[in-house]
C-alpha cells in the first residue's frame, strides 16, 4: 500500500502515475482509455489529472460506475467528471457517461458500447466494503464478480445504494493495464485490512484477490 501524509500529495502521486500510463500508452497506440470513479474522494486526483499534459484529445474518459440519474442531479458521477477533470486542454477528451437517459439500467445497459479494454481504471471503496457498484447483497453482485463472465455493464440494486446503478464488472476492471484503489480516511483503512484477509467476504476482497499487488493509494 502507497501511504501519504495527506490527501493533496496522494492526489497528485495518483494524478502523475496515471498520466504518466495514459502517456507511455499513447506513444504506441492511437487512444488510450480511463474509467474513473465517483463519489466525493476522487475530486482532488481528478483536478490535478486535468492538468497534466497529455494528448488529451485521443484520450477517451468513462465512469466505473454510475448511479442511474440524470447528470444535473447532485449525486451524478457523470457531474463530478464534467466538473473536475473535463476542463482546460482535458476537455478534449472524448467522454463516454455510462448513464444515458434510459427509463432504468437494465434498459440503459443494451445501448453501452464502451471502447475496451481499459488503459487505467481507478477505483474507489466504500465503508461497507463495496468497489464499483460491487454492493454487498447487489441483485448482480455474483454475475458482476464472476471473472469468467462476459457482460460488460450491469445494473445493481442493493440495500446500501439509495439508487439503481449501472457498474462495470470484474472481468472488464481486470483487463486494464493499469488498476489502482484510492482511499482515504483511517476508517476505509481498517475495512480494507478486513478485505485483504484471506477468506473474507467483502465484495473490494474479490477484486484484491484477482489483481494480487494492484496499487493502493491511501492517505488520513
Amino acid at each position: 500500500m502507497k501511504r501519504f501524509s495527506s490527501r493533496e500529495d496522494l492526489a497528485e502521486a495518483l494524478a502523475g502515475h496515471v498520466a504518466t500510463v495514459l502517456r507511455q500508452h499513447l506513444d504506441h497506440e492511437e487512444r488510450a482509455v480511463l474509467a474513473v470513479s465517483g463519489g466525493t474522494t476522487p475530486a482532488r486526483f481528478l483536478d490535478l489529472l486535468s492538468r497534466k499534459p497529455l494528448d488529451w484529445a485521443r484520450v477517451v474518459v468513462t465512469l466505473v460506475d454510475e448511479r442511474w440519474v440524470d447528470e444535473n442531479a447532485p449525486r451524478s458521477n457523470a457531474a463530478l467528471v464534467r466538473t473536475h477533470l473535463l476542463h482546460g486542454a482535458a476537455a478534449t477528451a472524448r467522454f463516454l457517461p455510462l448513464y444515458n437517459g434510459a427509463a432504468t439500467p437494465e434498459e440503459g445497459a443494451k445501448k453501452l458500447d464502451l471502447p475496451l479494454p481499459l488503459t487505467a481504471a481507478v477505483l474507489g471503496m466504500g465503508e461497507d466494503g463495496h468497489t464499483a457498484s460491487f454492493f454487498p447483497k447487489g441483485d448482480h453482485l455474483t454475475e458482476a464478480l464472476d471473472p469468467e463472465g462476459r457482460a460488460m455493464v450491469l445494473p445493481m440494486h442493493a440495500p446500501g445504494a439509495p439508487e439503481p446503478r449501472i457498474t462495470l464488472t470484474l472481468p472488464v476492471l481486470l483487463g486494464a493495464d493499469y488498476l489502482a484503489l484510492h482511499i482515504e480516511g483511517d476508517t476505509k483503512r481498517l475495512v480494507l485490512e478486513k478485505a485483504l484477509v484471506q477468506g473474507a467476504d467483502l465484495p473490494v476482497s474479490a477484486v484484491l484477490a484477482a489483481r494480487p499487488g494492484m496499487d493502493i493509494y491511501w492517505s488520513p
